[in-house]
């Protein structure tokens, strides 16, 4: 039988050991379709419960599993319904194939039906490389320059096939006028900065006594140089939320988050420090780094796009962190290598207080449950191999302050795109990734109602595939959409609206026993941890549900340590009624803050 078009994108996929592929079939990838059916599943067909839920589980798979992560959908509704989960790859830098149907070639431009200017639609989210192929000799070229491109440039693209060109006949290009061949290699390589630009850079940081880093996820290959330049410079270490596993939070002078969901340690090594060395971030406010002219800067980073923004830096590195660290370590002066170490040591008492503090805070009364120690307790419960993903909403404030990375730990979460309704999705496709790992998901009602309940059946249809069977997803049931409710109160000093920001009680343990998974629900703090014990050992997917408090606010840091340290559980009677501590605490310390930045 005559190999089809389709037939050859399988095979090309095949190639470049693609091995999954997330999906949601529709007649616009019908000859898609059936030639997975002659491939024998290969690479597998993994079926989401939504075409965006799959493009953000090709994400997971990516972030997790360092490789390509492919989806694919038909045309029109479906090509329409990737985009977020493609934005989201774009936003963080995630290598990702959109395969995409569109009508047959002879409809087009006819306003046939689910016929979409996909061109049009995609040249933003995938603009780095999208194509649509018309005809089986561009081919293998355009599968083959959009995953190099993906590779090379950590972004999405795109490969528009129209359904009638799925059945063609494939033949390949020849070596012929207006053909392009194709080759399936793609060697590594290692960009490194000048060594006038690495001397210039060793100045700057060899100048100060109080040395700050930030690092992001960017850093991820270089953890032993991170630690290493750290310890040179007596430095702390703040990390961007898409760095939260670069490095491992039991070293002492690791702040933690930065940002507003960050840590009062990490606010205060900004505000403090006279030298900054960003490793492979791009944090975006301005207003958690140094004051403008107060530290001097340097940058390093794989990206010249992206490079020399957020802070006037004196030296910009373009380069491989890990390669770029090891030419620069050298150049740290022997008298700077001695100086720097009253200041570390006020770092690591600022970190011990911080963490004595959010263990009190996680002890707080609430009503009935402190979202806090929902996240408190399963931190010394996590093995040292989890992978942990974070939805979007004031559950990550909870992933972000209280989950302590150590080991071989891997968490992530959406980081620029912020979007609701990864964070379960992430987890299936880390699971694909890592079948051998345990993975938990930390999300909030809202994200587990938009997206979470239906791919929770993704999870029961495929747990029988992962060698560890554990995916435990924890739920904070507030009914509120919370992080949006603390930022009206926080920021306009307006009450929550309520027709906007409820949402309906909904129970999600029960809909994971109907689905023949385990359900665990807690209504009282003692139960917590043993909750959490009892779904890191079930034999297959889990689901926790915690009833917590809406009123435990997420203090900002740099709330004072006595605003801290002070209750801030004081349970809303009413919308009007609101709590002291948002009147004049929250309110005042953001208008604080955002109007006169560090304040």
């Amino acid at each position: 039988m005559t190999a089809k078009v389709a037939d050859h994108i399988l095979e090309r996929l095949r190639a470049w050991d693609v091995e999954c592929v997330f999906g949601y079939p529709g007649d616009g990838i019908n000859g898609l379709l059936a030639a997975w059916g002659r491939a024998d599943d290969r690479p597998r067909f993994l079926q989401a419960r939504h075409e965006e839920t799959a493009a953000f589980e090709a994400v997971g798979y990516a972030k997790f599993g360092h490789r390509l992560g492919v989806c694919v959908a038909t045309s029109g509704p479906g090509a329409i319904h990737l985009l977020n989960g493609l934005y989201d790859a774009k936003l963080d830098h995630v290598p990702v194939l959109a395969l995409v149907g569109q009508t047959d070639r002879s409809a087009m431009g006819g306003s046939y039906q689910q016929e979409v200017d996909l061109h049009t639609l995609y040249k933003d989210v995938a603009g780095d490389f999208v194509e649509t192929v018309t005809v089986p000799e561009q081919l293998p070229n355009v599968i083959d320059r959009a995953i190099r491109t993906a590779y090379a440039r950590r972004c999405p693209t795109a490969v528009i096939v129209p359904a009638d060109v799925q059945e063609l006949d494939y033949s390949p290009p020849t070596h012929a006028f207006k053909m392009v061949p194709s080759s399936l290699d793609r060697s590594a390589w290692t960009a490194l900065p000048s060594p006038t630009a690495l001397r210039r850079a060793a100045e700057v940081l060899n100048s100060g006594d109080k040395a700050a880093l930030l690092v992001g996820q960017g850093a991820a290959g270089a953890r032993a140089e991170v630690e290493e330049i750290a310890d040179l410079l007596g430095a702390g270490v703040a990390k961007a939320l898409l760095g939260k596993d670069v490095l491992s939070d039991e070293l002492p002078h690791v702040t933690g988050a930065i940002g507003l969901l960050g840590t009062r340690p990490s606010y205060e090594l900004m505000r403090d420090c006279d030298t900054l060395l960003t490793i492979g971030s791009s944090f975006p406010y301005a207003q958690f780094l140094p004051d403008f002219g107060s530290a001097r800067g340097v940058q390093i980073d794989i990206d010249p796009h992206m490079i020399g923004m957020r802070y006037p830096y004196e030296v910009n590195l373009v380069g491989d962190a890990r390669a770029t660290l090891r030419q620069l370590i050298p150049m740290i002066s022997k008298e700077r290598r001695e100086t720097g170490r009253e200041w570390q040591a006020e770092i690591r008492a600022n970190v011990a207080r911080w963490r004595d503090v959010m263990e009190r805070r996680a002890d707080l009364a609430a009503d009935p449950v402190n979202p806090e120690l929902v996240a408190r307790a399963l931190d010394p419960l996590l093995p040292d191999d989890v992978i942990v993903t974070s939805d979007s909403g004031s559950a990550a404030n909870w992933f972000a302050r209280h989950l302590t990375m150590r080991g071989d730990m891997r968490a992530s979460l959406s980081g620029t795109l912020a979007t609701m309704g990864c964070g379960v999705p992430y987890a299936i496709g880390a699971k694909f990734a890592h079948p051998n790992r345990p993975v938990v998901a930390l999300v909030g009602d809202g994200a587990m109602q938009m997206n979470g309940m239906a791919e929770l059946i993704t999870a029961a249809r495929y747990r029988h595939r992962w060698d560890d069977p554990r995916l435990v997803v924890g739920v904070w049931n507030n009914r509120d959409l919370n992080q949006v409710t603390w930022e009206m109160r926080s920021m306009g000093g307006a009450p929550a609206f309520l027709p906007a920001q409820s949402l309906p009680d909904v129970p999600y343990a029960d809909f994971a026993r109907s689905i023949g998974l385990t359900g665990i629900r807690v209504e009282r703090p003692e139960d917590v941890t043993e909750a959490w014990r009892t779904a890191l050992a079930a034999d297959g997917p889990a689901v926790v549900e915690f009833l917590t408090d809406p009123a435990v606010p997420p203090i900002p840091p740099h709330a004072t340590w006595d605003q801290l340290e002070s209750t801030a559980a004081a349970v809303l009677k009413g919308d009007a009624d609101r709590t002291s501590m948002v009147k004049q605490g929250l309110k005042a310390k953001a208008q604080e803050f955002f109007g006169s930045k560090k304040g």
